[in-house]
């Protein structure tokens, strides 16, 4: 491009991330590899000033060094479309601030600014409701706050997992077996009683040998390798977060398969970065919020995913008007 790029990153603490496995940290030291100019920003940095998105921005500089790995500048109050491109990587929970956030970019987007994911994506894709719109991919599922909808959904399909909406890292995620006593607690606890909404679906057995796979989307088309989450012998889940040993495996026909059905749907809604949880050919989550496993992939298979991700945004940079 002509001029330098100038990138925003909205994102949780910098000084609190893993080094090693940050994948907002890679996308950074990929940017600022390109020559590009990096800006920081927290959630409580940002702010709508008689309809305009502004920011308390930082300049920030990114080093590969585990020891000290990032500086940051002073303070200035910039409006958010006066960036190029901004990266929206704040984790969840998904609740109300989080969708407050997404009004603030969409206002960004407006005024100019390439947000990476679409704030509007952000807000409309619920990582596990998503999967909805492709009940090809995905294995028999249920949402709702009827909790005998739930016991009934379990009779069905004997072991199932049952998780809320709105979390993330494996937390709140629980495995019922056929005539587990708890089963009703757990349905009062992630319903809280039958007034909120959550995600109830068949349990996959091949999560013990083949994990649960996350499979990365660059615009659209999938990384070639998958990383896959294979739970600890002490836990169900198939979280990094929660134990889980992260094994890299390159992606079979399946994988592509569902990346076909779901990739171009991701690329038409300006969700240039996304990751499918994959477990036994199936589609568990659509995380689009700020997926990982960029980095252990990175270090597996000597790939730059950041370094796609860039391109992709640079590409997008020089379609747009200025």
């Amino acid at each position: 491009m002509g001029t330098k790029v100038r990138l925003a990153v909205v994102m949780d603490p910098i000084g609190k991330i893993k080094y090693a496995k940050d994948t907002t940290l890679g996308m950074l030291l990929a940017a600022q590899a390109r020559g590009w100019s990096l800006h920081y920003l927290e959630q409580a940095d940002l702010r709508l000033r008689d309809g305009i998105a502004e920011g308390s921005a930082r300049e920030l500089t990114v080093r590969a060094d585990p020891g000290d790995w990032y500086s940051l500048g002073e303070s200035r109050v910039e409006p958010l479309g006066a960036f190029d491109a901004i990266l929206m990587r704040k984790d969840p929970p998904f609740d109300m601030e989080f969708i407050y956030t997404t009004y603030i970019l969409e206002r960004a987007e407006i005024a100019g600014a390439l947000v990476v994911n679409s704030a509007r994506g952000l807000r409309d894709m619920n990582e596990k409701v998503y999967t909805a719109w492709f009940a090809q991919c995905c294995a028999p599922t249920l949402v709702t706050r009827d909790m005998n909808e739930m016991a009934a959904f379990a009779h069905s399909h004997g072991k199932i997992v049952c998780k809320p909406l709105h979390g993330m890292g494996g937390r709140s995620i629980f495995v019922l077996e056929p005539g587990d006593k708890n089963a009703r607690v757990v349905y009062e606890t992630l319903t809280q009683e039958g007034t909120h909404f959550a995600i109830v679906q068949k349990y996959l057995p091949e999560i013990v040998q083949g994990g649960d796979a996350r499979v990365l989307l660059v615009d659209g088309e999938p990384v070639p390798y998958a990383l896959a989450r294979i739970p600890s012998a002490t836990d169900h889940r198939g979280n990094l977060a929660a134990g889980a040993q992260g094994v890299g495996r390159a992606l079979n026909e399946r994988d592509r398969w569902l990346c076909q059905q779901i990739g171009p749907a991701l690329r038409t809604a300006g969700m240039l970065f996304v990751g499918l949880d994959v477990i036994g050919g199936f589609v568990t989550e659509i995380n689009v919020t700020s997926p990982t496993g960029a980095r252990e992939l990175d270090k597996l298979y000597h790939l730059d995913i950041g370094a796609q991700l860039m391109a992709a945004i640079e590409r997008k940079l020089a379609q747009r008007p200025r």
